[in-house]
């Protein structure tokens, strides 16, 4: 029975997932990772440690089914989008890669927005730090050494790519969020690379998602037991790949990914771009398909953090926080621990407790971040609405997905039914095993790509939609009080 792998590399850890035909789970793997950050606003991670946790993923693969790996066809690759990796004419890193949540290149962007106008709407966005195109511009003000030396500028799952086949490829929907891609011809765009300093040399060639990239290497073949012929797909950057898992193709399609970051995205048959609402209109990873999305800095990763500041077990934390719910936290959260993106385009942000007391508890503090995070995606609601896209109903994946309780809430503060589905934590890995099928088979996206099996439909509660349209303002007058304090910290 033919089998596929889907890898993704993520923020936090890799994440490998083998299925087989019928689409059944055969074997799961992950390994951590960690974010370094020197200096204020940077965040970046070494490109090798991907690689090196790409290798622990499939090693543990082997031990838990050789069998199945070895009768892989296809590997589908997903990723962290945005960061900037930086390869010298051997093709070996020059320096870390910056990522998705770095806000150092604030003013290049700006620069870029002010002085390239007319780009925003063939890229998709208006440019934002956290895109590569303005790391590269950062690059060359400060470290023109560097800048001078690189020959190619990819992408985190394409350096995965780079090491399983030897090709410099990538795909439509990662290469969306460089601020280099004319979405609509879906191919680089010539003026915005030159706006930057760049030309078409320093790119990755283009394939679609489902499209075959090249296959891996005999040594990599061989070191796992896999057929010489794997094929590795093009894959998808992780929101579109969560899209793919989740069988969210078709116009109209949305749902909020609460991973390390947070996503509302929706599927679009038409390209429709709407720079001045901070929504990201991007190519989808599949032919002649796109999606609307907002995109948020901070999502599970504040439960994370909180949890760890607490000395707390994530889970039993959230237990005794539903345990001690009766309605909304008289204390709020701005979730803003890296900036945030949409709606603000603000590096500068950051998290901040507001309406403490001495009879603030812990639970207290843990339902003020599950609402922080549900009131950025009001927000993330409210902009695409302005743009043109009205949501009146979503599906939830990510590690958050697995919370009934904070999906209650989502569904509440939104105002909107929510859909958990049956193994929605898999995410963009599932996405990435459709799209390496997709890319020997040749089957219709529509017969791979469905949606999983409904594990429930969570529906807005009136009394509770009720009482959180007031905390939604606050959250939102909270933000625009300390904007000025944030810039200027």
């Amino acid at each position: 029975m033919p089998h596929y792998l889907g890898i993704d590399v993520g923020t936090s850890a890799v994440k490998a997932i083998l299925v087989d035909e019928r689409q059944t789970t055969i074997a799961e793997a992950d390994a951590s990772l960690q974010v370094s950050r020197p200096q204020n606003l940077w965040s970046e991670q070494d490109p090798e440690a991907w690689w090196q946790a790409v290798q622990a993923s499939l090693d543990q693969l082997h031990a838990k089914d050789a069998a199945a790996l070895a009768d892989v066809r296809a590997v589908g690759l997903s990723g962290q989008m945005h960061g900037a990796v930086l390869l010298d004419a051997a093709n070996r890193p020059l320096r870390p890669a910056i990522l998705w949540n770095d806000g150092r290149s604030f003013k290049e962007a700006q620069e870029l927005a002010t002085e390239h106008p007319n780009l925003a709407r063939d890229m998709g966005v208006l440019p934002m730090p956290g895109f590569t195109a303005p790391k590269l511009v950062w690059l060359a003000r400060h470290e023109p050494e560097t800048f001078r030396t690189v020959r190619k500028v990819i992408l985190p799952k394409d350096y995965i790519r780079l090491k399983l086949t030897g090709a410099i490829v990538t795909e439509m929907s990662d290469a969306a969020g460089t601020w280099w891609l004319d979405e609509a011809k879906r191919d680089w765009s010539n003026e915005a690379l030159a706006a930057t300093g760049l030309t078409r040399d320093h790119m990755a060639g283009l394939v679609e998602g489902s499209q075959a990239s090249g296959t891996v290497r005999p040594t990599i073949a061989r070191q796992w037991n896999m057929r010489s012929d794997v094929v590795v797909a093009g894959g998808a950057g992780d929101a579109a790949a969560g899209a793919v898992g989740l069988g969210a193709i078709r116009d109209g399609a949305a749902f909020i990914s609460l991973g390390t970051s947070g996503q509302l995205l929706v599927t679009t048959e038409n390209y429709s771009p709407a720079p001045e609402a901070l929504v990201h209109s991007f190519c989808h990873a599949l032919p002649g398909r796109w999606f609307q999305m907002a995109a948020m800095l901070n999502g599970a990763s504040c439960l994370a953090w909180a949890a760890t500041l607490l000395k707390r077990d994530i889970g039993d934390l959230l237990r005794e926080t539903e345990a001690a719910y009766r309605r909304p936290s008289g204390v709020l959260f701005l979730p803003y621990l890296a900036g945030e993106r949409t709606p603000h385009n603000d590096p500068h942000a950051r998290g901040v407790f507001f309406g403490l007391s001495p009879d603030t508890q812990q639970t207290d503090v843990a339902q003020a971040v599950l609402e922080g995070v549900a009131y950025s995606f009001a927000d993330a609601k409210q902009a695409l609405e302005q743009a043109g896209t009205p949501l009146t109903q979503a599906g939830i994946i990510g590690g958050g997905s697995k919370s009934q309780f904070w999906t209650k809430i989502f569904a509440s503060v939104l105002n909107i039914p929510i859909v958990r589905y049956q193994g929605s934590d898999k995410g963009p890995a599932f996405g990435a095993a459709r799209l390496a099928r997709l890319a020997v088979t040749g089957e219709a996206p529509e017969e791979v790509c469905t949606a999983p099996a409904i594990l429930e439909t969570i529906g807005p509660d009136p009394r509770l939609v009720e009482l959180y349209q007031p905390r939604i303002q606050a959250f939102r007058s909270l933000y625009r009080a300390l904007k000025p304090e944030f810039a200027r910290s």
